[in-house]
């Protein structure tokens, strides 16, 4: 492969915990809901279908305006404004969850930030991103950041054209399929997955075969093996 020069490195369940966050919120949500025959896969089944529809975006505010519409439709008894905003507390509380760096990462990007260009990309809501990266205190190591709606193969088109990058020695790091490695590698860019156990099921996506251009690795850690 091209020895990269800029490294591309995602935030949310690569470089710090974020699912798990979620997925306690939404197991308080069940027991709030208190449904009498539906499971939790299937309420989940209708918050899926409610975020699916990407009407309030990303982020824990609006993960609760959905579970605040999922309440509204699987509730079984008269909705009160209490329990709405007992259900948007469940939200609030993701956002106030320490800053849970995954293992290796802080080792990992003092080797990496000395060897390449590196650019903080995710997605996601704006200020909440941008104050989980204030509040990681990993900023130091990135040359920039980068926070978009979604990752698409235009995305990372226009990072790399706005940095000066070329997409040959360009990598991007990440955890999942949808939006780190193969909107990536439509790009032109190399892609490295880093698979975490909790990534959000809207992130899951088939992966091309192990090539030059794609790597799979165990941890962020053995980044440090691989460049």
């Amino acid at each position: 492969m091209h020895k990269p020069k800029w490294l591309l490195i995602d935030a949310d369940d690569t470089l710090w915990e974020n699912n798990v966050y979620y997925e306690d919120a939404f197991e308080k949500f069940v027991d709030l809901l208190d449904h009498s025959n539906l499971t939790a896969r299937q309420v989940r089944e209708v918050l899926d279908e409610i975020d699916s529809i990407r009407v309030n975006g990303y982020g824990a505010v609006n993960f609760g305006r959905n579970m605040r519409a999922c309440y509204r439709t699987l509730v079984e008894k008269p909705v009160t404004e209490q329990d709405l905003d007992e259900v948007m507390r469940l939200a609030h509380e993701i956002l106030d969850k320490p800053i849970q760096l995954l293992e290796g990462v802080t080792e990992t990007l003092t080797y990496l930030t000395e060897r390449y260009h590196l650019t903080l990309f995710s997605k996601g809501h704006p200020e909440e991103q941008q104050a989980k990266v204030e509040r990681s205190g990993v900023a130091g190591y990135f040359h920039s950041c980068r926070i978009v709606r979604e990752k698409h193969a235009a995305a990372y088109l226009q990072v790399v054209f706005e940095h000066g990058m070329k997409a040959d020695y360009t990598w991007m790091v990440g955890n999942s399929p949808k939006s780190d490695i193969n909107p990536a590698l439509q790009a032109g860019l190399g892609a490295v997955l880093v698979p975490h156990e909790m990534t959000w099921s809207f992130e899951h996506e088939e992966v091309p075969a192990t090539s030059p251009r794609f790597q799979i690795v165990e941890r962020f850690s053995d980044l440090q093996r691989i460049f």
